[in-house]
């Protein structure tokens, strides 16, 4: 398995990069591998065979990155906003030869208006933001029978009450939230993922444009 080989590689990349474009505030090796590797991997057992996934908010590549590496039987679309993360993210599945990981500069709320609705398996975000915003942003990129995949870093008891009417207006559901703690034996990091099931079809009128999202959280 030359994966592990190919997450050096991704980790001595991601460094020189981040030099020069701000991709994570973390750069010491242990606290790459463990807080974005070792978080991003955690997703994996979520992602059926085969899956048609998109990434909303990649940033860095994470988990979209490290998921195309470990799982070249699932495809990756990774979404941002900011087009250097977009580019460096689009040059590194280049580099690394990842033929199942494409990307779009466009916004998510955007593509969900158009022929990306309801056409993934599963939808991640991870550290994007409030559950009730980032829901319906990628909640209406979810078909019917999938999953949106929320990556949070604290308990989301809060989260999941205030998201709760935006979940079901959006034709989610929660259906577990799988809650793990990352340590390298120095230090222990709480994180959860919400695995919120696409039970129906989002009314068409959803996602709103940004600036409604922003002023009136459903």
């Amino acid at each position: 398995e030359n994966s592990a080989s190919t997450f050096e590689a991704l980790f001595h990349r991601m460094v020189e990069v981040n030099e020069h474009l701000n991709l994570t505030a973390i750069t010491d090796e242990d606290g790459v591998i463990l807080k974005h590797f070792v978080d991003s991997v955690a997703i994996s057992p979520f992602l059926p065979q085969g899956a048609r996934i998109a990434d909303i908010g990649c940033g860095g590549g994470f988990p979209s990155l490290v998921i195309a590496i470990l799982r070249p039987d699932v495809s990756v679309f990774s979404v941002d906003s900011v087009s250097k993360k977009v580019a460096y993210v689009e040059s590194t599945a280049r580099l690394f030869g990842l033929s199942n990981e494409s990307v779009s500069n466009e916004r998510a709320e955007v593509l969900g208006q158009g022929e990306n609705r309801e056409s993934f398996d599963i939808v991640t975000a991870r550290a994007v933001g409030r559950l009730n915003l980032i829901s319906e942003l990628c909640l209406p990129l979810v078909k019917v029978g999938g999953a949106f995949l929320a990556m949070k870093a604290i308990s989301t008891d809060e989260e999941l009450a205030e998201a709760k009417n935006a979940i079901e207006l959006l034709g989610g559901s929660v259906e577990n939230v799988f809650s793990y703690t990352l340590t390298d034996g120095s230090e222990q990091i709480e994180r959860s993922i919400v695995v919120i099931r696409k039970t129906k079809n989002t009314p068409l009128k959803y996602p709103r444009n940004n600036s409604q999202i922003a002023k009136k959280p459903l």
